[in-house]
């Protein structure tokens, strides 16, 4: 395995090994694709029947339960399909076998029929299962014994995940918009399926890395650990040797996860179809809240009994990660709105309509924002023929076959935007103001953490949460006039691109450090079950974010915009003050970890 590290790194790109952006590529497609498509999502499904672009005119209600259980199962599968990989295919089949079922799933979304819109969103959650968490294996194993090296390494993978969402949520909405939605999946599933056979054509460049696993490998670690705060060394081999698995802890992994996922597939099926999977109650309580009730006791069962067994530091640690959890869930109930409520906000709320001057100046800075990029990543791309043409040469070639159809369907665009005499902004655009935030906003945002005024982690968690909330507060403010029951508006743009500007600064306070103190505070056997844990509370957010969303009407008509903006305003700016307060507390239970 080292020999086929070394062999890496001997050629370079950007300084890093060329497989580094064969994965770069790779991952760029697949976001491509999975924003792409997911931005789509609420619009057509909301869209009315009659109208130049008909969508199914389902409620909103309606159509935010389903996408929050959707967004829901994406970070689910992940475990299963990480344990998959690690057991039985490998990183590297397993990333392939997730495009191949992805692309059918963005081919069957093309078509646009009821049985193939549902087998195509289960598709994509099954894909992403094995895509997900494999490709950035990949990189870690990739990075064997280059520690100092893989920092540098996330950070050019992320630009990838960043610029394949702003170019698929821009593309893909465009012709979706413009042309009908079938375009728009359809667009996602050609970039995925170029994008599987550029990985897999790459597959000589990696050597065994990756590959199907011959035998367990166990992870060295050391044999103790000093607290930095007491002195004392704990030893994590004991520690978690002392605390395995009872027959009483999985069952109730087992029954507190079935009536979770009952529960997410109960919501839709209530609400969309009128069948309700518990048809049951007692008293005032319905099947649901029974069951979700009973699941939450559960799982806190589940956690408390298993952190009581653990030694002292290491269980004041798992504590720690657990608030931290609490407060995730609470993050992305509220952050993910931007592919919820906020959307419909932009299309039915918000003015697009530009004249004049006005017009021309988005027309340049659109046109700059989305050719600028391209140019760079174009020029990596060039850089990554030169040191791996004649080894990769057929990845190369699709490659760029797709980056040339991506600067067609870009100058295209801008061809037609120029040459209309105003400007409409599609709504989905400003669902790629995130993804350039976070390009722009994210070397200020290190430098930060690297300095000597880094916070604390639950200061962090305390600004980002107070930054959410104030993204809110902004579009509260620009909602203040719409009237009661309101289906139209024109509130200016301006109130909702200051919120996707505070909400990424949210997001670089917490989304990219929260795995970060995951791994510093648990016990390196104990990784794989926490991070399962952190995919638990990031999904209940978003199945939380779409059930929230859904409210929107019901809140509008009984009050107003502004006052349901303004309840996303309060929650997590509370959450995030509880956060501060919690501060001292929390810096006692990391036992110093920073």
């Amino acid at each position: 395995m080292n020999t086929d590290i070394e062999n890496l790194f001997k050629d370079k790109v950007l300084g890093h090994p060329a497989g580094l952006f064969v994965l770069f590529f790779t991952e760029m497609w697949e976001r491509f694709s999975f924003y792409g498509m997911r931005i789509l999502l609420v619009l057509f499904l909301t869209a009315p029947i009659i109208s130049d672009n008909p969508g199914w005119d389902w409620p909103r209600e309606h159509a935010l339960a389903l996408i929050g259980t959707y967004a829901s199962l994406l970070y689910l599968t992940p475990i299963i399909g990480g344990w998959i990989a690690d057991k039985i295919t490998g990183y590297r089949v397993a990333v392939v076998l997730g495009c191949l079922i992805m692309t059918l799933g963005h081919a069957a979304m093309a078509i646009e029929t009821t049985a193939a819109f549902y087998l195509g969103l289960a598709l994509l959650v099954i894909g992403t299962g094995f895509f997900k968490p494999n490709i950035t294996s990949i990189i870690s194993e990739m990075y064997h014994g280059k520690e100092s090296k893989k920092d540098g390494a996330y950070t050019i993978f992320y630009m990838g995940v960043n610029a394949g969402a702003f170019f698929g949520m821009m593309l893909c909405g465009y012709l979706a918009e413009n042309f009908g939605w079938s375009w728009g999946f359809g667009l996602a599933g050609i970039f995925m399926m170029l994008g599987m056979f550029q990985f897999w054509l790459a597959k000589d460049l990696f050597g065994n890395i990756g590959a199907k696993p011959l035998k367990k490998e166990e992870m060295a670690i050391s044999a103790n650990e000093t607290d930095s705060l007491t002195g004392t060394q704990v030893d994590n081999e004991v520690a978690t040797k002392l605390n395995p698995f009872t027959l009483f802890d999985k069952v109730l992994i087992v029954l507190s996860s079935l009536g979770g996922l009952l529960y997410l597939f109960n919501d839709p099926f209530e609400k969309i179809q009128g069948t309700n999977l518990m048809p049951f109650s007692y008293g005032n309580l319905s099947g649901t809240n029974i069951v979700i009730l009973c699941s939450l006791l559960l799982f806190l069962a589940l956690v408390v009994t298993r952190i009581a067994r653990y030694l002292p530091v290491v269980r004041d640690r798992i504590i720690a990660v657990s608030i931290f959890g609490f407060f995730t869930v609470f993050f992305f109930a509220f952050f993910e709105q931007s592919l919820g409520s906020m959307t419909i906000f932009a299309r039915d709320y918000t003015n697009r309509e530009l004249v004049g001057q006005s017009a021309m100046v988005f027309k340049v800075v659109d046109a700059l924002l989305t050719t600028v990029p391209l140019a760079i990543i174009s020029w990596v791309l060039v850089l990554l023929a030169k040191k791996t043409f004649t080894r990769i040469g057929l990845s190369n070639i699709v490659l760029a076959i797709a980056f040339v159809g991506l600067w067609i369907l870009v100058i295209y665009r801008l061809v037609d935007k120029f040459s209309q005499e105003g400007n409409q902004v599609d709504a989905t655009w400003f669902g790629i103001l995130n993804s350039f935030f976070i390009i722009t906003l994210a070397p200020f945002f290190s430098k930060w953490w690297e300095s000597k005024y880094n916070p604390s982690a639950a200061m962090k968690y305390g600004i980002g949460l107070i930054l959410l909330g104030l993204g809110f507060a902004v579009l509260s403010f620009g909602a203040s006039g719409i009237p009661s029951g309101a289906e139209t508006a024109s509130v200016s743009m301006i109130f909702l691109i200051l919120a996707y500007l505070l909400h990424t600064m949210g997001e670089l306070c917490i989304s990219p450090v929260g795995l970060s103190y995951l791994s510093k505070l648990v016990p390196a056997r104990m990784i794989g079950f926490m991070f399962g844990i952190w995919y638990l509370a990031i999904a209940i957010g978003q199945k939380a974010a779409g059930t929230m969303g859904g409210m929107i009407d019901r809140i509008s008509e009984q009050y107003s915009m502004g006052t349901f903006f303004l309840i996303f305003t309060l929650v997590p700016v509370g959450v995030g003050l509880i956060s501060i307060i919690l501060n001292p507390l929390l810096k006692k239970l990391m036992h110093g970890i920073r």
